[in-house]
């Protein structure tokens, strides 16, 4: 568990500090806005499809250190990725935050994602976690109204 923890905070650090993926993309297909009021994180992502693939993910707009850090890690595991594959990873990423992990997926699969599996422990925080997510997720199902996590 300690080994986690540690995975924890370098990944946070490393991605608050210096976000993949942040910046506006002129050429995205689907462009949606997402908020938390609890703690006013706000984000806008950008999404880039081709065909039913994801071929691209960008994110701006600002908010606390998880909320950034997932942006970054969710921009950076969903690109390449079909809608399908996208859907799937953020199912998986949404239980492992509210602490229902599937027992089939193994920690160690997830990459960096599994660094998020701390999150459960400060329900407050899920909300950050998981807002890019859900407007990632609002991108993909063509729904392009503002996303709140309320």
């Amino acid at each position: 568990m300690s080994a986690l923890r540690e995975l924890y905070q370098e990944v946070i650090l490393d991605h608050n500090k210096s976000p993949r993926n942040f910046r506006k993309m002129e050429d995205a297909t689907r462009t949606v806005e997402g908020y938390n009021p609890l703690c006013g994180d706000r984000y806008t992502v950008y999404v880039k499809f081709e065909d039913d693939m994801v071929k691209d993910v960008s994110f701006e707009g600002a908010g606390c250190a998880i909320s950034k850090a997932s942006a970054s890690v969710m921009s950076a595991a969903v690109k390449g990725k079909t809608k399908a594959e996208a859907e799937a990873l953020f199912a998986v990423f949404h239980k492992l935050v509210t602490g229902e992990p599937d027992p089939t997926q193994e920690l160690d699969t997830l990459g960096k994602l599994a660094a998020f599996s701390g999150v459960s422990e400060f329900p407050a925080r899920v909300k950050c976690a998981i807002l890019a997510w859900h407007t990632l997720y609002a991108a993909m199902e063509s729904n392009e109204e503002k996303v709140s996590t309320e």
